[in-house]
C-alpha cells in the first residue's frame, strides 16, 4: 500500500512477512515510486505491519537503499519490531539504514528540519 504525505514524500507499507516475494513487491513499488514522480524526495517504508524481514528481505531492503541513494534521494524506514531490530543489529544494518520509531517521530524529525 501505498500511502503520499505530500508530494515531496512518498509511504510505503509492506505487510506480513518481507521474504523474497514481499520483497520483490517492494523493489518493484521503489522502481515505480522513483521512475514516475520526480517530485518525491523521500522515500519512508513504514514497518509497522511487517511481522518478520528474511535474509531475501533484508536483501531487499539494501538494494532498495541504494536505487534510491543512486537517485539522490533519501530513504528512512520506520516502526520496526523487535525481531526486525536485533536482525538489522546483528547484520549492523542499523548503522545503514536511517531508522525512526514511527511515523510522528519521522514528521518530527525528517520533515520538519529547517531548510537552508
Amino acid at each position: 500500500m501505498m500511502i503520499s504525505m505530500d508530494l515531496h514524500v512518498q509511504v510505503l507499507e509492506p505487510t506480513g512477512i518481507l521474504d523474497s516475494v514481499n520483497g520483490e513487491t517492494l523493489r518493484q513499488q521503489v522502481d515505480d515510486v522513483l521512475t514516475a514522480d520526480a517530485e518525491v524526495l523521500v522515500l519512508l517504508i513504514d514497518l509497522k505491519e511487517v511481522t518478520f524481514v528474511d535474509s531475501s528481505g533484508l536483501g531487499a531492503l539494501v538494494s532498495v537503499l541504494k536505487k534510491v541513494r543512486a537517485s539522490e534521494r533519501e530513504m528512512h524506514i520506520c516502526s520496526i519490531n523487535d525481531q526486525v531490530r536485533m536482525l538489522f543489529e546483528l547484520t549492523s544494518m542499523d548503522q545503514v539504514f536511517s531508522i525512526l520509531k514511527d511515523r510522528a517521530h519521522f514528521e518530527q524529525q525528517i520533515l520538519q528540519q529547517p531548510t537552508g
